[in-house]
Order: C-alpha cells, then sequence, then structure tokens
C-alpha cells in the first residue's frame, strides 16, 4: 500500500489511477518478455543463425586467448 501512495504521489495521480497504470505497465512488460521468448527460440530453430552465432563464438575466444 505504501509502494502504490508513493507512486500516486510521485505521478500525481489517485491511487486508483497509479494502480491502473502500473497494472498496464507490468503487462506490457510481460508482452515484451514473451515476445523475446518467442524471437529466441525461432532463432535457436535456424540453422543459420546457429552456425553465424557459433562462428561468432569461436572468434571471440581466439580474440581473447590472443591477449
Amino acid at each position: 500500500v505504501r509502494a502504490l501512495d508513493e507512486l500516486a504521489r510521485r505521478r500525481n495521480v489517485t491511487r486508483a489511477e497509479a494502480a491502473r497504470q502500473a497494472i498496464a505497465e507490468a503487462a506490457e512488460r510481460e508482452r515484451r518478455r514473451a515476445g523475446l521468448a518467442a524471437e529466441a527460440a525461432a532463432l535457436m530453430r535456424d540453422p543459420a543463425y546457429m552456425a553465424e552465432a557459433r562462428e561468432v563464438a569461436e572468434l571471440m575466444e581466439r580474440l581473447r586467448g590472443s591477449g
């Protein structure tokens, strides 16, 4: 309850509006996370992407070892 009061005070809105905003923002964060997870899963199934990722990782290892 104190966090909600603080949020309402900082945003200069009612507690109800602060709660509504917080819920909407949390839902948007969840949508973004789900989208990123789906994108990562699709990339992991892409053989060309995985080959390129392995090449980059190998290059980084070689560069790290040459220092």
